[in-house]
């Protein structure tokens, strides 16, 4: 089962982008979901993390400018990215885990390019 990512795109430094990701999977609302992103040349980078109850954690690049949320009853997740920067640009990810243990494969992921 995978995550099937969407809303990337071209934006403008300052600018915002919402990034979706959804999936086809039974159970949703117990799982802790993530996002990831990986830049050309580096490893992939937990950003956020949304558990199933509630309580959010941000890596310290984004935090401030990104809220990530969920819609249980849609199965997705949501990344709202404000204040974009040049270095944000990186396919951006999300996973499911339960426990620590993933419960969803790699999808494609969305580019997002941060550029004037």
């Amino acid at each position: 089962v995978q995550f099937v990512e969407s809303g990337g795109g071209l934006v403008q430094p300052g600018g915002s982008l919402r990034l979706s990701c959804s999936a086809s999977v039974t159970v949703f609302s117990i799982y802790t979901v993530g996002w990831y992103r990986q830049a050309p040349g580096t490893q992939r980078e937990l950003i956020a993390t949304l558990s199933s109850s509630g309580t959010t954690n941000y890596g310290d690049s984004v935090k401030g400018r990104f809220t990530i949320s969920r819609d249980n009853a849609k199965k997705t997740v949501y990344l709202q990215m404000n204040s974009l920067k040049p270095e944000d640009t990186a396919v951006y990810y999300c996973k499911a885990t339960l426990r620590g243990a993933s419960v969803t494969d790699w999808g494609q992921g969305t580019q997002v390019t941060v550029s004037s």
